[in-house]
């Protein structure tokens, strides 16, 4: 029997996480080729609790400096995957 009840709250708790990366990986689909850049490398390391400005931060400055994301086109990137990377948290 309480197997059955740990099993069933593990089960309703774990909902609402798929449930925001299902949102957050459906807002992915929309972003610039940049923006989905820094939100694929982003992603692990985002979930609840997390500092999502300082991990988005990181993840940016790391794309900037290997090239992949030129210097201009970072923050307005970055900004456009904090949004589709807020609905993961939740």
């Amino acid at each position: 029997m309480r197997l059955t009840i740990a099993l069933g709250l593990l089960a309703l708790s774990a909902a609402p996480a798929l449930a925001g990366q299902a949102e957050a990986q459906s807002c992915a689909a929309g972003l610039d080729p940049n923006a989905a850049l820094i939100f694929n490398a982003t992603l692990p390391q985002v979930g609840p609790g997390a500092d999502l400005k300082g991990v988005l931060t990181a993840s940016t400055k790391s794309l900037v400096k290997a090239g992949q994301v030129s210097r201009g086109d970072a923050r307005p990137a970055a900004e456009a995957a904090a949004a589709c990377l807020k609905l993961a948290m939740q």
